[in-house]
């Protein structure tokens, strides 16, 4: 009988089984090779953005020459190219508004700070001691140089004034006896009557008696000036303040506080300070006799309240603020002006006349200093470096740099670089040239409604690139 050699264990596997087992030095598996193929995708795609964004790095940093207007579809409302659509940005003719160098006068103002004063400020108190009695005014009112204000009580200094003139009758009868005693001494002298010694007695006290009613007669004015003193006239023509006393309170003339404050107003006085480094040309021109015209303004500049003349200037300068005061004074005819009223001042010192003048637009600042845009025959613009003198609101002394008929850009001019190329526009007028069609593009592909263009017959919403 026969025998099987092999053992159950090490019964043959089939090939095809076989072949299937990994072997401990067989080739590498396929699954291994996939996580190296997207790493290396991974590292393209990135060097791919990195790429790309430094190329718009560097293409945002180059500068963008203006290139002409040229042909060609593809263009979107305004910003659509070519002829009949819009000005693409950055191409075409840059439209600007420009003013001609002209030649005027120009005022030299020197601007200050100043505070209103009254012309004249008076306290009213009283000279004579008493109660008051009536007071003949209301607050605030304009009075009159001369009118009644205030009464104190009159009758103490009637009464002295009747006493002064009781005394003065009683002194003159006196005198009269003493000059008739004097001619009867004389009479009796002259028969050896009487001594001499006695005559001369006589006549001193007749004038003793005369000196007596001097000073009676003295005595009867002063009553009579106190007597005037107890009614209160307005010192000046001017407006009342608030009162200070009222009807019935006692006043002495030793008193420090007044009754009332009066203001003269018409005219008044505005104190206002300049720059040291003003003031030459300000004293030239007062020292020469010239009546310099102020100006006041309110707080903001936006109003002129009065007009008025540079009266004087202090006599010393402020070492603190390196300022000096003037003094104007405004005629205030329709009270536009009131004492601590702060306003700004305007001093026209002198007038230049035949000077080169443009808009304070016109001038602008950069690294090269001042300087302005001028226009040529061929619509080119330059930049011109100028020397800019007086400055006002609007305008702009030029003492160097341009000539009369020269075209100045005053509107535009951020869009400008040397040599551009530049289309004169009315000031006002839109920006873009006279049959633009936001619509429309250029070319082949702009076109108005229902219109014909190059490039075909098109209706609305159709074209080659611009969309109507």
């Amino acid at each position: 009988m026969p025998t099987n050699t092999n053992p159950p264990e090490f019964k043959t596997l089939p090939e095809v089984e076989r072949r299937d087992l990994p072997t401990q030095h067989g080739p590498t598996p396929a699954t291994s090779r996939k996580p190296k193929k997207r790493g290396l995708i991974w590292v393209i795609f990135l060097l791919i953005i990195v790429g790309v964004a430094g190329y718009a790095v560097w293409r945002a940093g180059q500068p963008t020459a203006p290139q002409p207007n040229q042909g060609g579809g593809g263009g979107f409302g305004p910003g659509g190219g070519g002829p009949g659509g819009g000005r693409p940005r950055g191409l075409g003719p840059v439209p600007v508004v420009v003013s001609k160098v002209t030649r005027s006068s120009i005022p030299v103002i020197l601007n200050g700070l100043g505070n209103v004063a009254a012309y004249y400020t008076v306290t009213v108190k009283s000279r004579v001691d008493g109660q008051i009695m009536k007071v003949d005014f209301n607050e605030g009112d304009l009075v009159k140089e001369g009118q009644i204000l205030i009464e104190i009580d009159p009758r103490p200094y009637q009464v002295q004034l009747d006493m002064a003139q009781g005394t003065l009758a009683h002194d003159q009868a006196l005198l009269d006896n003493s000059k008739i005693d004097l001619e009867r001494y004389k009479m009796l002298l002259a028969t050896d009557a009487i001594p001499k010694q006695q005559l001369d007695t006589q006549v001193a006290l007749v004038a003793q008696y005369e000196g007596t009613i001097k000073q009676d007669l003295a005595n009867i004015e002063n009553a009579k000036l106190q007597l005037t003193y107890s009614k209160v006239p307005a010192p000046i023509t001017g407006v009342v303040g608030l009162r200070l006393v009222d009807p019935g309170n006692i006043v002495h003339a030793s008193d420090t506080t007044g009754m009332i404050v009066i203001t003269q107003l018409q005219p008044i006085v505005v104190l206002f300070t300049i720059p040291e480094d003003s003031l030459p040309q300000v004293t030239q021109k007062l020292r020469a006799g010239a009546h310099l015209p102020v100006d006041a303004y309110n707080r903001d500049n936006s109003k002129k309240l009065a007009s008025g003349m540079l009266v004087t200037l202090d006599n010393q300068i402020d070492s603190t603020t390196g300022t000096s005061r003037l003094k104007a004074v405004f005629d205030n005819k329709d009270n536009s002006l009131f004492p601590q009223q702060f306003v700004n001042i305007r001093l026209l010192v002198n007038t230049l006349t035949n000077q080169i003048v443009v808009p304070n637009v016109a001038v602008q600042n950069g690294q090269q200093g001042t300087f302005v845009y001028v226009v040529d025959d061929d619509s080119k613009v330059h930049l011109k470096t100028v020397q800019v003198g007086v400055t006002t609101e609007t305008s702009s002394d030029i003492l160097s740099g341009l000539t009369d008929g020269d075209r100045v850009v005053v509107d535009g001019t951020d869009r400008l670089i040397e040599g551009a190329q530049v289309r004169v526009r009315k000031a006002g007028e839109l920006e873009n040239p006279p049959g633009f069609d936001p619509g429309g593009g250029g070319g082949r592909g702009g076109f108005k409604k229902g219109g014909k263009k190059s490039g075909g017959n098109f209706k609305k919403g159709s074209g080659g690139g611009g969309i109507q």
